[in-house]
């Protein structure tokens, strides 16, 4: 699997120069956003912006606007002269899409209906190295008005509907069937920590190797829940201390464990910063 910075990816305005160094330093990769972020009038001056002011590009992806657009090949075309090889492809919805983009590592942004029902398809490609959705642009792709259920007494935000739920999965389940890391959506409340936290720790136990971040103060709320706890890594360390050599089912304790257990093992430990044994 390709290395995607993690496990917070911060969206930085492209038009925004000023933010870039910023967001850097608060996150573990930048989104430079060509498309949603930056008004129409003001996308020139943007991309001669992200030529101008250089970030690392192992820690840097730019999102570009949607293939067939006027502003993709410009994008793409930005992207080139300023070093980057890593681009985020908005609204991807087919293998056509990434035509243009044979010599870049795409991050397929699957957020319309179209996109989602291509997943695998884009998953196979061998210029994509991860895939990421979408939860608004999904629910205006398919004339709905809301990705939620009502906001709940409380002020935290509710489950996703189950539509979204589906389209969620589907893109973790395409991304891992073809060994390419999922990027999970942003959290649109910016003052529900507590709803980030929940969803970015289902994220890191579901599989997804990162979740994408609309403020800064989000970042560190996504590294926690990415974390495993110091009770999760002891019981990584014990299962595979544990293991017979040449695997094989043993028992640990009340749960009996085999090579998914040990994988899993391995995974907290990853996560946790160690090398597993």
């Amino acid at each position: 699997m390709t290395a995607i910075p993690g496990p917070a990816l911060l969206f930085c305005p492209a038009n925004r120069a000023d933010r870039y160094h910023k967001a850097a330093g608060r996150a573990d990769g930048v989104i430079l956003d060509l498309e949603d972020a930056v008004a129409a009038a003001e996308r020139d001056a943007a991309r001669e912006s992200i030529a101008a002011h250089p970030l690392d590009p192992d820690r840097t992806l730019v999102r570009v606007n949607p293939a067939g657009t006027a502003d993709h090949e410009q994008d793409v075309a930005a992207v080139r002269r300023a070093g980057y090889t890593r681009v985020m492809l908005a609204k991807a919805s087919g293998p056509g899409d990434l035509d243009a983009l044979h010599d870049l590592e795409v991050v397929v942004l699957c957020e319309t209906a179209r996109g989602v029902l291509a997943a695998p398809e884009l998953a196979a490609m061998d210029a994509v190295v991860a895939l990421m959705w979408g939860a608004e642009d999904l629910m205006a792709s398919l004339g709905g008005t809301s990705s939620r259920f009502s906001v709940s007494t409380s002020g935290v935000a509710a489950p996703y509907r189950p539509v979204t739920r589906h389209a969620r999965s589907r893109i973790l389940l395409a991304a891992g069937a073809y060994g390419k890391a999922a990027i999970d959506a942003v959290h649109l409340d910016l003052d529900d920590h507590v709803g980030l936290r929940a969803e970015a720790e289902d994220a890191a136990a579901s599989g997804f190797a990162a979740t994408a971040c609309l403020h800064p103060d989000q970042v560190p709320v996504v590294r926690e829940a990415y974390r495993p706890d110091a009770a999760r890594v002891r019981w990584a360390e014990e299962v595979l201390a544990a293991a017979p050599d040449g695997g094989g089912v043993h028992r640990l304790g009340r749960q009996m464990i085999d090579e998914p257990l040990l994988a899993q093992a391995r995974a907290v430990l990853r996560r946790a910063g160690k090398e597993p044994m």
